[in-house]
């Protein structure tokens, strides 16, 4: 199962971090924000140059440059050259170049030095183990100091920040609405487990609150809901099932740990050709009943109202981040 979806919709990745909007004729509110694709987001341990090579050659979304949990401690200076050699060497083509840092004061000075001062600067960082708005907030200060040095534009470089602590899930309201850089929240279940002395189990009661929780505080900014990663590498059902899982929950994208993992997670994010078909019939029938002075109408033998149309209208929206377009546009 490969990276790209297929069928009889025309592949068109949008530019690299493009925003824009679906408006609708008659209810502004229900807009949709069309935001870059984050489906798969690829985990890379940079300790391994020709793992490196390849992370950027597969097609994910994201690929993430790991200098935290996946680089040994005795390891981390070399894990920094690496990834610092891989930005500015390597062509990733359209996937987004992050980088995970260390927490502060176990190196991610050292990370963001390493790393931000290379003539391509990663496209945003992955900030690990976040409990606070005010974390989130003096990262963003370094980065603008970072921006300068590099004579780029303000806000160029973003944030996606983990929340994988007891502390992160309870400050999620203000965390969700610290930073403009902040685009993303990340769920981060078997580290938040650790924190609370939890017991990890396959169906994720004991995590179900939090994953909810990240979503909705992700959602109510107008920002991407990462999944925490998939850990049996030999399940690929289960891995299918839990991204479905994310997707009914309003995640909008999933953290990957293997290559094999890429295929499944961006083909379950992105909508099935019929999906799109229905979602372009019903908002065309709303469009039609709202110029005949109709709000709920019957399509289908279903009784549509609004919320419904704003549903088609995110599977639209995810359609084109995703780059597919039907035969007629």
């Amino acid at each position: 199962m490969g990276p790209v979806p297929a069928a009889t919709f025309v592949v068109t990745r949008p530019p690299r971090r493009s925003v824009g909007r679906i408006r609708p004729s008659a209810e502004p509110d229900l807009s949709i924000d069309v935001l870059p694709p984050r489906r798969a987001l690829l985990f890379c341990p940079a300790t391994e140059w020709s793992r490196l090579e390849k992370a950027a050659g597969l097609g994910a979304d994201v690929v993430i440059l790991d200098l935290e949990d996946g680089v040994a401690l005795s390891r981390k200076a070399d894990a920094r050259a690496a990834a610092a050699r891989a930005l500015s060497e390597l062509d990733f083509g359209r996937s987004e170049r992050l980088v995970r840092v260390n927490p502060p004061g176990l190196g991610l000075l050292e990370d963001v030095r390493a790393t931000g001062s290379v003539r391509r600067p990663p496209d945003g960082y992955v900030l690990p183990k976040i409990g606070s708005a005010a974390e989130v907030k003096a990262f963003a200060g370094l980065l603008r100091r970072l921006e300068r040095r590099a004579r780029l534009r303000s806000g160029t470089i973003r944030i996606l920040a983990i929340i994988e602590t007891a502390l992160g899930i309870v400050n999620l309201k203000e965390i969700a609405g610290c930073d403009p850089r902040l685009v993303a929240l990340i769920f981060g279940a078997e580290d938040l487990c650790g924190d609370m002395g939890a017991v990890r189990t396959r169906e994720g009661r004991e995590v179900a609150y939090a994953r909810s929780a990240v979503a909705i505080h992700a959602a109510a900014r107008r920002l991407q809901a990462i999944d925490t990663p998939f850990v049996d590498l030999q399940d690929e059902k289960g891995l299918v099932a839990q991204t479905r899982e994310a997707l009914t929950l309003g995640y909008t994208g999933k953290l990957a740990i293997h290559p094999k993992q890429i295929g499944p997670i961006q083909e379950t994010f992105t909508p099935r050709p019929e999906e799109i078909e229905e979602a372009r019939r019903l908002i065309e029938e709303h469009d039609r009943q709202q110029a005949r002075g109709a709000g709920v109408f019957v399509l289908g033998g279903r009784m549509i109202d609004m919320p419904m149309v704003r549903a088609a209208r995110a599977v639209l929206a995810r359609a084109r981040a995703a780059g597919l377009r039907g035969r007629n546009g």
